[in-house]
């Protein structure tokens, strides 16, 4: 059974129940399955193994926040370099993330679908179970697989501190 928690995030007014435990720093990050636009099923952090990598945790691409966030990172990924991979998880399809990056022009991230697999919304702490979308996190792994970052938003519609984002990005490189 999944462990369900109330009175962390609020949606028009109605406490929403988050399935899941929250992610904290110091941990190993859990492996999880998710599509890439091209319908392939993959291990997330195998695929990115050696990497520095930044998850974001997104409700729909389709939405203005995810839009204005997964661009930011986007321009923000050719300043990191190759040795950080940026994802963003979603429940969308993975045709409409194909069909989102190349209207929005993205190439730099790399957006994934938890829609079959369903592994990260619970793995992670996000999946609202009202809702059957995720929450807003940011998550940093560093190359070893140890979560250095975690920013849990306190509601659907906030961003994330790109900075503090960044920065742990960042750090996470320089560790070894």
């Amino acid at each position: 059974m999944s462990l369900e928690r109330k009175g962390l995030l609020e949606f028009r007014g109605r406490e929403m129940t988050i399935i899941g435990e929250d992610i904290r720093i110091g941990m190993k990050a859990p492996e999880f399955r998710a599509q890439t636009m091209d319908w392939t099923s993959i291990k997330v952090l195998e695929s990115t193994e050696g990497k520095v990598r930044i998850i974001g945790s997104l409700p729909s691409l389709n939405t203005a926040v995810c839009d204005r966030e997964t661009r930011r990172f986007n321009l923000e990924a050719a300043a990191l370099g190759e040795e950080i991979a940026i994802l963003m998880v979603s429940r969308d399809l993975p045709f409409t993330l194909s069909q989102w990056c190349g209207a929005a022009g993205i190439d730099q991230v790399i957006t994934l679908s938890d829609q079959k697999d369903m592994e990260f919304g619970e793995k992670y702490g996000v999946m609202i179970k009202e809702l059957a979308v995720f929450r807003r996190a940011v998550f940093v792994v560093n190359p070893k697989g140890i979560v250095e970052y975690v920013e849990y938003l306190p509601a659907i519609g906030e961003e994330p501190d790109y900075e503090a984002v960044i920065e742990a990005a960042r750090k996470a490189k320089t560790l070894d």
